[in-house]
């Protein structure tokens, strides 16, 4: 049984993969743990969350005392922490010879020229970076389960490279567009004014300059267009994508390259038959959908996750399982 330390348990990815591990009869909690200066130190999950009262572990201050006995007793150590945080306790974890499961996006991208540009710092740890696989757990399993650096996808670059790596040798030069809406948790639990329940409505937002695009486009290998939007919703991504492809395309070659996820249990795929965000809250589910105009060579597909479990928590465990082989 391997045991695991969460940081971060307080957020809502980090208390939902608590309950996702907590119910994992091959996992064990080390402890659940937040910054010191967190005013939900000392309380239980519970308190912050009454869906979670079968969880009786209380929040600990991330110490050094702290830092020292998850090294003593945990196996991996799950990181739902802001990403300048993650840079430097993923880092010092994966160096103590733990796994690392890292929610941010301090290890996404292997050139350290990005995090600069995208991320606002500059990445002090090129070595465990050069270490660091990207945890898309139907497309990376072999490297997740040899490395003990993981950095788990974003929300919206689940949904997208999800729908669009099947049909990579297809694409044309024309760039990919998404358009992608998300639920307000992909925000975070922190109170803000453009995120409150009387401030929210149907909006784009990081318009030709979202992190997520150089995600998207650096494990899909070409360029893309991406606009994310935030809706009037708690959970759940849908992202419409529209695509050109190849001349001479056909139907039959769309079926077959979505047959990848065949034996994929967690990624259903169906023809002229579109998801919504309702199919998937709540569950570790990708549901896709497309439809093809073989006149103009045009293809949408639909990506419905949600964002706090196959976007986050429930992807982070199928990384931990993968790693773990069980």
């Amino acid at each position: 049984m391997n045991n695991i330390a969460i940081i971060g348990a307080s957020g809502y990815t980090g208390a939902q993969i608590t309950s996702l591990i907590n119910a994992d009869t091959n996992l064990t909690i080390q402890g659940l743990y937040v910054s010191e200066n967190s005013l939900d130190k000392g309380k239980p999950l519970a308190e912050l969350y009454p869906s979670y009262s079968h969880i009786s572990e209380c929040l600990s201050p991330l110490t050094e005392q702290a830092k020292s006995l998850i090294v003593e007793q945990a196996d991996a150590v799950v990181l739902a922490t802001d990403h300048a945080v993650s840079l430097h306790l993923a880092a010092w974890f994966y160096e103590k010879g733990l796994a690392v499961f890292d929610l941010s996006g301090a290890y996404r991208f292997a050139d350290t020229e990005q995090y600069p540009q995208w991320y606002g710092f500059e990445h002090d740890y090129p070595e465990v970076l050069s270490q660091a696989v990207y945890g898309l757990a139907e497309w990376n399993s072999a490297d997740i389960a040899d490395s003990k650096m993981i950095a788990v996808p974003g929300c919206y670059p689940t949904a997208s490279l999800t729908a669009l790596k099947p049909l990579s040798s297809m694409l044309t030069d024309s760039l990919p567009v998404i358009n992608a809406v998300s639920g307000v948790t992909g925000a975070g639990r922190k109170a803000q004014l453009n995120t409150s329940f009387c401030e929210v409505s149907l909006t784009p937002y990081g318009v030709l300059g979202h992190r997520h695009q150089p995600e998207i486009a650096t494990q899909l290998g070409q360029e893309v267009i991406f606009t994310p939007h935030l809706g009037n919703f708690k959970r759940g991504i849908l992202a419409t994508i529209t695509v050109q492809l190849k001349p001479g395309t056909t139907e039959e070659d769309i079926a077959q390259a979505y047959a990848v996820y065949d034996n994929a249990p967690l990624v259903t795929v169906k023809q002229n038959l579109f998801p919504k965000v309702d199919d998937v809250v709540n569950t570790p589910n990708c549901l896709l959908g497309w439809k093809f105009d073989s006149k103009t060579g045009y293809l949408v597909v639909a990506s419905a996750i949600d964002n706090l479990m196959k976007g986050a928590a429930s992807q982070a465990h199928q990384c931990i399982k993968i790693h773990f082989k069980y």
